[in-house]
């Protein structure tokens, strides 16, 4: 008997969702739909080229197993890729398995030409340099050291940085164009988008590639207004081979800006020429922005980056230190990366303070050197205890490796490491049992329960186990 697409895929969605981290799962597996189901074979629509390329990559014998366990051993995944009509001219792609279909939605931009007046073609004023330049000679506004390099990958930010080293690889030519870069600040949206120009740069010298912050953009536009030189604005930016341009949000509400800036976006993307965006939010949430120019902020990939996780931020400040050739003892860069974990731009600068007062003062690094800069840039002095915090001490106590919590173990002293940990993290922070449960091990709410549960009998029956308990409280309030 055939089964429904839809139900088949939901039960397949559970697997999934049981043996990835949560947020791989929304990334990945949400914005996929189930097409139809004939003859044991499954069709599901991706969003684009790169997510199939991706969860080939990543996925596929997850992928393999989920659905012969469905549809049985002559279970079979075909794709539907939905890609621009303006990238028809690309050679299709097939795979032994699964079979993949392409499939093209109707979403061509409309050629709008430009009114460039009567003079010069040759003639491009920059705005960057001196109006009347016969010759383009741009200066791209690159920051050095904003590279690939200094760059830390995580899975907070693999889906962007792997997008970005795709496109500084071949601009202009992949799925994804636009590429939107979304966070909340501080978290390396900008790093990022100079890494893809300065990569671009490095490979393709010829190429023009330019950054400019979007208050920039908008205050030479107001200029060339001021001028009546609109057409030579427009006309400059028409030449870019890379446009990054960093807080989009910006042109928000500000309506004439928003119309040059979709004629300048129609011209580059007809042309494969590559646009890179950076906003504080995802295209669905940007207010005050035309539907027909976020119609086209949703053509190629828009990717978020996440809060780096402990073991991330720690490496951050090991590669800053390195790079300046500056040692520091390991239990400062810890407690450093342990105290600020929502921002870099701020953990950054705490670790500049340190530093300062250490040369300055003539001091050695020590922990509570750290602790006395570290209070300046936590707004609670009495620092919130974190899960990541939990979980190291947890291991720490018990002597085990840090990843264990979220392994797949059920050896004894691990699950109780486990179970303590979610105990801790209910006790001492205002996370929900869902997020508790996802940093440990990607449990489910219920599971947290039955842990904090676990931990309370215990701590009623079992006195060996009440010293256990007491003394992590302890080191976790120091």
């Amino acid at each position: 008997m055939t089964k429904k697409h839809v139900e088949v895929w939901e039960r397949c969605l559970k697997v999934i969702r049981d043996n990835i981290p949560y947020q791989s799962y929304k990334t990945w597996f949400e914005p996929i739909v189930p097409l139809k189901l004939e003859e044991n074979i499954l069709t599901i629509q991706v969003p684009s080229q790169f997510f199939y390329e991706w969860i080939e990559e990543h996925y596929i014998n997850l992928l393999k197993k989920t659905i012969k366990k469905e549809l049985g051993q002559s279970g079979r995944l075909e794709y539907s890729v939905i890609v621009d009509s303006a990238y028809m001219d690309q050679k299709p792609f097939s795979v032994n398995y699964p079979t993949t279909e392409k499939k093209a939605t109707k979403n061509k931009p409309v050629s709008m030409p430009l009114n460039l007046g009567d003079k010069d073609p040759g003639y491009i004023p920059n705005p960057f340099i001196i109006p009347g330049l016969k010759k383009i000679k741009v200066e791209s506004n690159l920051v050095e050291s904003y590279s690939f390099d200094n760059f830390v990958e995580g899975d907070c930010n693999r889906l962007a940085r792997s997008a970005g080293w795709a496109i500084a690889e071949n601009p202009g030519k992949t799925a994804f164009n636009p590429l939107l870069i979304y966070s909340s600040v501080g978290l390396g949206k900008t790093h990022l988008a100079h890494a893809i120009g300065l990569q671009v740069k490095n490979k393709y010298p010829n190429k023009i590639v330019l950054y400019v912050k979007t208050n920039e953009f908008v205050n030479q536009y107001i200029d060339s207004v001021r001028n009546n030189n609109q057409n030579d604005f427009i006309h400059f930016y028409q030449m870019i081979d890379v446009l990054i341009i960093d807080d989009i949000q910006f042109i928000a509400n500000k309506e004439k800006t928003q119309d040059v800036f979709f004629h300048i976006f129609n011209h580059l993307h007809q042309n494969n020429k590559q646009i890179i965006l950076t906003s504080d939010k995802p295209p669905v949430e940007l207010k005050g922005m035309e539907p027909r120019l976020l119609s086209r902020f949703k053509w190629g990939l828009a990717a978020d980056l996440q809060v780096p996780d402990l073991e991330t931020r720690i490496a951050i400040l090991q590669k800053k230190l390195y790079s300046d050739g500056i040692e520091m003892p390991y239990n400062v860069i810890e407690y450093l990366a342990y105290s600020i974990t929502t921002n870099i731009r701020e953990m950054e600068g705490a670790l500049i303070s340190i530093l300062a007062q250490s040369t300055l003062n003539k001091k050695a690094i020590t922990l509570d050197l750290a602790k006395q800069m570290i209070d300046k840039f936590v707004k609670n002095t009495t620092r919130e205890i974190s899960i990541d915090f939990i979980q190291k001490v947890v291991c720490d106590y018990f002597g085990l490796p840090l990843e264990s919590i979220n392994s797949k173990t059920r050896k004894r002293e691990i699950v109780q490491a486990r179970q303590l940990a979610m105990y801790f993290s209910k006790k001492h922070t205002k996370s929900s049992l869902a997020t508790i449960g996802l940093h440990c091990g990607n449990k489910d709410h219920a599971t947290v329960l039955h842990a904090c549960r676990t931990v309370n009998n215990l701590l009623e029956t079992d006195k060996r186990f009440r010293v256990y308990v007491e003394e992590i409280d302890k080191k976790l309030k120091l």
